[in-house]
């Protein structure tokens, strides 16, 4: 059989909860599923206010909006990421500034921020990588000092805590993914979480297209109005009931993630200790969800090899991100200040495995090509 990197799961409820939405005469948005949402990620992170989102991308987009990030502005953020991580400032007419990433958990480097900083900064936007946290205790503190908003892009971060606080809630707004990759999921879909409760209102207009509409079906105004910039950030009432679906099973979903995780760590133990790939690292006070597993091999010549000899064997292994410093968009704004060299070789050398529920019937098989290709046993 084929292995496929990402297989969606589903709990079995998810269709039942559609056809229930249906029945209730509301498919748009913001009915009884996505109001059951809204409160499970708050209950959950702890946040002042959850808003779905139709993607990810949607939420770090209301996120720009919301700081007022604008023309002329500078956002902190790590070049090893998704490009709408800096896409969503751009389109605000901002200057991402990229920083290089720690050794250990790819995340960015805290103690380059301040280096980075000019009086046109803005906000840092950290990237909690494969759900381990930044150090966020540092960054606060320098955006505090700094007068700085702090954007949490947590979209591989659900279910994961930064010395014992969900990753979401730290920051002064956090952007959440249910994208299908993702351990939790609605096919697309997101979330943006507020921390601070003077900028939920503004949030509720930017999601409704700039309009006082949530206002208007609580009986706060009499009719509803064009009052702020926004757009139609709201995902249907059946991606909120699929997702409702997912939550309820949240915690056990991540439980059979970290099996599989736990299983790959344990198994290439050994090929680490013997120096022939890098396992990934995470800070003991720092729970990762199990988003994704993860090999550092030597070079990008290992890595390529290793991907294609895994294909040859059905098993299908990718690469990740292509630093965004190094893009075309990338290179137009070169607000670097020093070279990204962490950055640059980590992304030659990363190879992400399968990782899905289910795969557990097919991991020894992954494992053993993978040693396979570094021509050692299996120590599975």
């Amino acid at each position: 059989m084929k292995i496929p990197f990402n297989k969606p799961y589903m709990t079995g409820r998810e269709l039942h909860y559609i056809a229930e939405a249906h029945a209730r005469g509301q498919l748009a948005g913001d009915g009884e599923f996505t109001k059951r949402c809204h409160r499970w990620l708050e209950e959950s992170t702890g946040c002042t206010k959850a808003l779905l989102t139709h993607s990810c991308t949607a939420a770090l987009e209301m996120a720009a909006i919301l700081g007022n990030i604008g023309e002329g502005d500078e956002v902190i953020m790590p070049s090893y990421t998704f490009v709408s991580t800096a896409n969503a400032f751009v389109l605000r007419g901002a200057t991402p500034v990229f920083v290089d990433i720690r050794e250990d958990t790819l995340n960015i480097d805290e103690n380059l921020i301040e280096a980075a900083i000019t009086p046109r900064t803005r906000a840092i936007v950290v990237v909690h990588y494969a759900g381990v946290a930044c150090e966020m205790d540092t960054i606060m503190d320098i955006a505090r000092h700094r007068d700085l908003l702090v954007i949490e892009d947590a979209a591989q971060a659900i279910m994961c805590t930064y010395k014992g606080r969900p990753l979401g809630s730290i920051g002064d707004i956090a952007t959440l993914s249910f994208h299908e990759t993702k351990n939790v999921i609605a096919g697309e879909g997101g979330a943006l979480l507020i921390n601070r409760p003077e900028l939920v209102e503004r949030a509720e207009i930017i999601r409704e297209k700039g309009t006082n509409r949530s206002q208007f079906f609580r009986g706060q105004v009499d009719k509803y109005t064009w009052v702020d910039i926004g757009s139609s950030f709201l995902p249907s009432e059946m991606v909120a009931a699929f997702l409702w679906a997912q939550l309820e099973d949240a915690g056990s979903i991540t439980e059979k993630r970290l099996k599989i995780w736990e299983t790959y760590h344990q198994a290439f133990a050994g090929w680490e200790k013997a120096g022939d790939l890098r396992r990934p690292q995470a800070p003991t006070h720092c729970q990762h969800g199990a988003h994704m597993y993860y090999l550092l091999l030597k070079n990008l010549e290992d890595r390529t090899n290793l991907i294609h000899h895994l294909d040859e064997s059905g098993i299908n292994a990718v690469f990740h991100y292509v630093p965004l410093h190094s893009s075309p968009m990338g290179r137009r704004f070169d607000r670097t200040q020093t070279k990204l060299e962490i950055t640059e070789s980590y992304s030659e050398r990363l190879v992400r495995l399968p990782l899905w529920v289910g795969l557990e019937a097919h991991q020894e098989g992954v494992i053993n090509e993978v040693g396979a290709f570094l021509k050692k046993p299996s120590l599975y």
